[in-house]
């Protein structure tokens, strides 16, 4: 069977090793001329890395990542810990996975150099999708008109295809923002941060934690606003702005943001929960079909599960068969995904209490669950295996 998947992103490179893997040809169209550095942090939890130990990347990926000890939840003014989880060894011996932290860039980079020599196009923008009963067609900015069996548009939170599809329903700004900055772990030795930090405030949080082999500390300061700016990994935030937005804040948070160099603005958007992904031979898969506020660390792992269900259902199909594989696809995905949606957007709700009476019995809620269990509460979907759940 003959696959075209649009986008070169995580989902989409994912998707691609996921339907070599269930024994079918595919070539990816990607409109940037070629792979940059672009992103930052991403956290793999055992739901995820389960899928690339599949794919046969895990060690690949384990190689370029961080494997954090723990995660220390903190209250912004003074760092007091409200509670911490376990993260490292103990995760793996629970899950029979690791948790990985990782520069996307390096995630990305593992992911293609799996995919086998000319399936990849770069420098092909894609502007329309249509289908017959027997074949889903793909037309380049070219003029290009390209046909295959199954169509997968892995092409990110403003997909066009999503359009296309479903009509027009653009990606929805979220109310919040965030600074983002990588700077070498040598550079905040001195403060003695938590292997893994979230610093819980008023409208406000901070994340840090270590990617590229421990070596980058990747950072995540989240504020919510009213005014929605373009999502972009490359907007630089004006000098001194991320201070402001963090004044009064625990000295160790503002002085990594002090000392950070380059801090770009990262504007945070969503996509309204679908009632299906997929019509006749295409689908929709990763952020294109839920796309998701990062508060609870798992919008590329839906996307890397997306790609193992994907390729699961289209394990010995024929070309005839592929509506219906994609119909079990999103059966199988959708009401997963759009609650870790509802979930992620909760958590930022909760992470941004005011102080006063909420925030403190947030805290005591948090501490008395940390004390019963050793793993947070989304840990709950990390020893779910979308595959063998089914086989």
């Amino acid at each position: 069977m003959r696959a075209i998947v649009v986008g070169a992103g995580i989902g989409g490179l994912a998707a691609t090793l996921s339907l070599r893997r269930a024994g079918h040809e595919v070539t990816i169209l990607e409109q940037t001329p070629q792979f940059s550095e672009v992103g930052a942090g991403i956290q793999l939890a055992p739901n995820a890395t389960r899928e690339l130990r599949r794919l046969g990347l895990l060690d690949a990926v384990a190689a370029q990542s961080a494997r954090p000890a723990a995660v220390s939840l903190r209250t912004w003014s003074d760092g007091t810990e409200i509670c911490g989880y376990a993260l490292g060894r103990q995760v793996e011996d629970e899950f029979g996975a690791p948790y990985l932290q990782v520069h996307r860039a390096d995630l990305r980079d593992a992911l293609a150099a799996a995919v086998p020599e000319g399936w990849v196009r770069l420098n092909t923008l894609v502007v329309g999708i249509d289908q017959d009963d027997r074949t889903a067609y793909v037309t380049t900015a070219s003029g290009e008109r390209l046909g295959a069996d199954l169509v997968v548009a892995a092409d990110g939170i403003r997909s066009a295809a999503r359009q296309w599809l479903f009509g027009a329903d653009g990606a929805v700004f979220s109310g919040t923002a965030a600074y983002r900055a990588l700077l070498p772990v040598d550079e905040v030795a001195d403060l003695r941060l938590p292997d893994t930090g979230v610093w819980l405030g008023p409208g406000r949080h901070f994340v840090h934690y270590r990617v590229r082999r421990g070596e980058l500390l990747n950072v995540v300061a989240v504020f919510g606003t009213e005014t929605a700016a373009q999502e972009s990994w490359t907007a630089q935030a004006a000098p001194g702005e991320q201070l402001r937005a963090f004044e009064g804040w625990d000295f160790r948070v503002r002085s990594v943001l002090e000392r950070a160099g380059r801090v770009f603005r990262w504007s945070i958007y969503t996509r309204t929960p679908l009632p299906r992904w997929h019509s006749g031979r295409v689908t929709l898969l990763g952020d294109s079909a839920h796309a998701m506020v990062p508060f609870q660390a798992q919008g590329a792992a839906q996307a890397v599960l997306d790609a193992a269900v994907l390729g699961d259902c289209l394990t010995e199909a024929g070309a005839g068969d592929v509506p219906d594989a994609l119909d079990r696809y999103v059966r199988r995905r959708l009401a997963a995904a759009t609650s870790m949606q509802a979930r992620s957007a909760r958590a930022g709700d909760e992470f941004h209490l005011p102080d006063g009476p909420e925030a403190e019995a947030r805290n005591a809620r948090m501490a008395a669950y940390a004390a019963e269990h050793r793993f947070m509460p989304v840990a709950a979907e990390w020893g779910v295996d979308v595959v063998d759940e089914h086989s």
